[in-house]
This record gives structure tokens, C-alpha cells and sequence, in this order.
């Protein structure tokens, strides 16, 4: 068993990119040939944008992955990206109890913060991992009490619910469906992150404590610098910047999902 409170430092150590870091990246490589300035307002507002685009795209380059790679073994070393997609997304995943076996919860709670969810994975009964069915196949299935049988406790399955107000139903060796330990793999949003500061003679200073950083894994901060440079160019009507750092940006994430 892992030692109290090792999944919590784990994905603290993952989530390593400082805001003010990539700041001052963005402003060197803006400021580079007097392409202007950007403010913490305007930063604040494009990283959290940058933030959620990069965010998104997990789940979109995982279901690129499983399409590319349905039949991969178990082995992995260190070129293997779905680990790498895994890690990624750790930071933002909690098992929560589905209310009445049917109904997924709005929120979750990471690091005691709650948070909306974003997007809803594994379902388990108890802890067994359930196949998702179609609602007809769930509906054939459960004509025949000795298929269902089959499920208890080692294959259960779940369908969408026709039922306003549920979002699923689960069958586990019946068929009727269970009422009770039902979970579900929620994805939250990462935090709204904050380059906060203080004025001094007019000027804008750093405030670490107040400060929020980005929760994304630390592979990331190149792809962070590009993406809000993309859309700084935008913002401070600096198309050549916006093209620069698009094309950089695209590259690197073809390089990804090769």
C-alpha cells in the first residue's frame, strides 16, 4: 500500500509551472523586436485560455491514442505517451460515488477545493470496471436472466438512462438496476490561475503569495509560452508574432501525436 498522502505529493510534484516563469518568457520573446507589451490583466486572461485549450486536448489525443493503438500491451518505458497522457491527467482525477447508481455528481473535490467536472470516465460497481452498452443491448440482454447472471461481480455492465434526472444505469448480476456502490472517474477543470501582484512606483511587482500557478503537467510550459504568445498576437495586434507562435505550436503538437 502507498504511505498516506503519496497520491497528493505525486501530483503536486507534477504540477510544477510557475505563472510568473512563463510570464517573463512570454514577455521576453514578445518584447523581442518591440512587439509590445502585455498586461497582467491581459496574461491572466490568455493563460487561463491556454491553460483549458491544453487541458481539453487530452482527452482528444487519448481518444486519437486508443484509435491508433486498440491492441498495445502493458509494457512501459519511457517513450510510452499513453503513461505520459496518464500522468497528465492525474492531477484532475477523483472517483466519486454516483448518486443512487444513476446520477453523476456535478462536482468533485481535488486538493479540498471543489470544482465543477468536466468530463466523466471509468464507471465501476463496486470495484469492478463496467462495460458500457447500448441502451437496446442492455434492453436484449435483460430478456435473458441467465446473461445477466453472468455480471455479478465480474462483468457488469451500464447503459445511458431513459429516466429524466439519471444519467445511467447499472447492472450487476440482476435484472434490475443497483442502487448503490456505483462510482465514477471525474475529470475537473484545472484552477483559474493568477499572476497577482502588487504596485510599487507605478509599476506592476510579483506576488508569489497571492499568486496562482498553472496545475498542468511541467512537460507543458513550452506549449503554454507558444500557445498565449499565439494569442497575445492577436490581442496587442501583432499578427507576425500570432503566425510565429501558431507555426512553433503546431509543430510541436504534431511531433506529439505521431
Amino acid at each position: 500500500n502507498c504511505p498516506s498522502g503519496w497520491l497528493q505529493n505525486y501530483k503536486k510534484r507534477i504540477m510544477a509551472i510557475s505563472v510568473d516563469t512563463v510570464y517573463q518568457r512570454v514577455l521576453a520573446l514578445a518584447n523581442k523586436e518591440q512587439r509590445g507589451y502585455i498586461t497582467p490583466q491581459e496574461y491572466n486572461l490568455l493563460a487561463n485560455q491556454a491553460q483549458m485549450s491544453i487541458f481539453e486536448s487530452y482527452f482528444y489525443s487519448k481518444n486519437l491514442r486508443d484509435r491508433k493503438e486498440p491492441n498495445r500491451t502493458n509494457e512501459i518505458d519511457e517513450t510510452d505517451i499513453d503513461e505520459l497522457l496518464a500522468r497528465k491527467l492525474a492531477p484532475f482525477s477523483i472517483f466519486q460515488a454516483v448518486t443512487s447508481g444513476t446520477t453523476f455528481p456535478a462536482n468533485g473535490t481535488i486538493s479540498s477545493v471543489a470544482r465543477p467536472v468536466f468530463q466523466y470516465g471509468m464507471v465501476l460497481s463496486g470495484n469492478e470496471p463496467c462495460q458500457k452498452v447500448s441502451v437496446f443491448e442492455a434492453q436484449r440482454l435483460k430478456n435473458s436472466t441467465r446473461h445477466m447472471a453472468t455480471t455479478s461481480g465480474r462483468g457488469p455492465i451500464y447503459c445511458d438512462s431513459r429516466t429524466t434526472g439519471e444519467d445511467i444505469q447499472v447492472y450487476d448480476g440482476g435484472v434490475a438496476p443497483v442502487s448503490s456502490s456505483v462510482t465514477v472517474e471525474c475529470f475537473c477543470a484545472p484552477r483559474s490561475v493568477n499572476w497577482a501582484y502588487v504596485v510599487v512606483n507605478s509599476k506592476a511587482l510579483f506576488n508569489s503569495t497571492l499568486a496562482v500557478d498553472f496545475e498542468l503537467h511541467r512537460s507543458e510550459e513550452d506549449t503554454l509560452v507558444y500557445d498565449i504568445l499565439a494569442l497575445a498576437g492577436i490581442v496587442i495586434n501583432k499578427p507576425g508574432l500570432a503566425q510565429t507562435a501558431s507555426q512553433i505550436g503546431v509543430g510541436e503538437q504534431q511531433l506529439q501525436n505521431v
